[in-house]
């Protein structure tokens, strides 16, 4: 049997796990419980992924300096944004996945289009105003426009 024959039957037995093993396989993997919130799919692809990284060796070893390069240009990037400090970055990125924003301004204006009509939401430092209302994020603007979450 070839070894990708081998690797595929042993990624699929790893549909058979539950939730809680999938955690236990992460927290022995990478030496810490698996996110909060994480689901299962998303501990199964870890799983998968880490599975035929052993057997095939992972990621070529050019693509790491050039992903430690990509990092260090973020880190450098947001603290320069934000006026935190690399530490506080570290910090902040171990207990939360970190999701790049544009950070958006007090008195800045959005203007979007949805169905032939145009929208206006003000940015302000409390939120967001939409109509005459107050709202603490886009998203509750979007559901009110499109009526989906």
């Amino acid at each position: 049997m070839s070894k990708v024959v081998l690797i595929d039957k042993e990624v699929a037995a790893l549909g058979d796990l539950s939730r809680e093993e999938l955690s236990e396989r992460w927290t022995k993997t990478y030496g810490h419980p698996p996110p909060k919130g994480a689901r299962r799919d998303f501990l199964l692809r870890a799983a998968a992924w880490h599975e035929q990284a052993n057997r095939l060796g992972g990621l070529p070893t050019d693509t790491r300096p050039m992903l430690r390069a990509a990092i260090a240009r973020m880190k450098k990037q947001f603290v320069a944004e934000t006026g935190s400090s690399a530490a506080e970055l570290d910090a902040s990125a171990s207990s939360e996945i970190a999701k790049p924003r544009k950070l958006l301004s007090p008195g800045a204006r959005l203007v979007r289009e949805w169905n032939g009509r145009s929208h206006v939401v003000d940015v302000l430092e409390e939120g967001f105003a939409f109509e005459g209302r107050l709202h603490k994020s886009l998203t509750a603007i979007a559901r009110q426009i499109t009526g989906a979450h």
